[in-house]
């Protein structure tokens, strides 16, 4: 099933409904990213940068090893001003969204 982005809504406005249904579409994802020791870093935005060139959804994995806790990385990122959203914090792992600005995929409920 193809899902596709309405119009050019703001991401910091996702409705409770549009974080259920990211939340639904990111249940089978397996983590792609790690933070670290270096936690929330330049090379680590980088490489979150290159992974949503070709997702609009995925997980991170903060590591035991991190040297922020999850909350505090949540923040980080979306402080980051690279557009994305932390849908979901659920136990060392984070859910991040961002619609691909040219062709946008998933489309978020009204």
């Amino acid at each position: 099933m193809t899902h596709y982005i309405q119009g050019s809504r703001p991401i910091s406005d996702l409705t409770s409904k549009a974080r259920a249904h990211l939340r639904k579409l990111a249940h089978d994802l397996k983590p792609i990213l790690q933070i670290g020791a270096d936690g929330v870093s330049t090379p680590f935005l980088e490489s979150l940068e290159e992974a949503f060139n070709t997702r609009e959804l995925l997980k991170v994995k903060v590591l035991d090893t991190a040297d922020v806790d999850r909350k505090e990385a949540a923040t980080a990122i979306q402080e980051a001003g690279l557009g994305m959203e932390v849908v979901q914090v659920i136990g060392r792992t984070l859910v991040i969204y961002r619609p691909h600005p040219e062709d946008p995929e998933i489309e978020l409920p009204q």
